[in-house]
């Protein structure tokens, strides 16, 4: 492949399984996010060459810009994976600073990278964004919380103005919409699931998978969405029940 793929979010979780799967696909990698010790964890375990290790906050336009300087070429490819939750997400249970957070993590970082990424593919003569969204992006939630849904809802809304305006400078945003997967995060939940549950949910690699097969596509297609739910869905699992015994 030997081409260049800035991966965010990529100490834990999806952005290390993505990060893992392109590397062993022989992309070139950046690796960024907050912690540069779990960063150090993901690189240890790729196949083939070192990857640049770039801790950064993403949600400070500065700390983006930086960043950016310091990539090596213009990336082919930029995974905009980082996010996060909180537990006390509801409406009654929010603060102003949380929503703020929130907003910042899931909406404004890929934001950042994605603006600040264009120039570059634009003068290398195109590129992809893969952005991970969720599927509380395409409706309300009960589990999720407002900031989150707001900011995921956003996020899928900015990947669709990037194919609308970008696809002329052969530039291509692939939003991926994931149900539940098992990652850190769920640890976060006011009722985290058990190990079961977990096991029948999404796994990091799943949505790796998804993030290599919209980067193998030709230059000529977009995908615009991939929505990917496990099939044991737990928000439909007890509908679903009901039906089942109907006679």
């Amino acid at each position: 492949m030997n081409q260049l793929a800035w991966v965010t979010g990529a100490g834990s979780g999806i952005g290390r399984a993505v990060a893992m799967s392109l590397a062993k696909a022989g992309w070139h990698l950046v690796l960024t996010g907050r912690r540069e010790a779990a960063l150090r964890e993901t690189a240890a375990l790729l196949d083939g060459e070192e990857p640049m290790i770039l801790p950064a906050d993403l949600t400070d336009p500065a700390a983006v810009e930086a960043a950016v300087a310091q990539l090596p070429e213009a990336p082919a490819l930029l995974v905009n994976n980082a996010g996060g939750n909180t537990p006390r997400r509801h409406w009654h249970q929010l603060s102003p600073a949380d929503a703020r957070a929130l907003l910042d993590v899931n909406l404004a970082a890929p934001f950042l990278t994605s603006l600040a990424v264009l120039p570059g593919m634009r003068k290398r003569g195109g590129g992809l964004i893969v952005q991970i969204a969720s599927v509380a992006g395409k409706g309300a939630s009960a589990v999720s919380g407002p900031a989150y849904i707001a900011a995921k809802s956003g996020f899928v809304a900015l990947s669709a103005s990037l194919n609308a305006e970008n696809g002329i400078h052969n530039i291509r945003s692939t939003c991926i919409c994931p149900g539940e997967v098992a990652t850190p995060i769920l640890d976060l939940r006011p009722q985290p699931p058990s190990a079961e549950e977990r096991a029948r949910m999404l796994q990091p690699e799943d949505v790796a998978a998804a993030v290599l097969f919209a980067a193998s596509m030709p230059e000529h297609v977009c995908l615009n969405e991939i929505i990917i739910t496990p099939t044991f869905n737990r928000d439909l699992a007890a509908g679903a029940e009901a039906i089942s015994r109907l006679s």
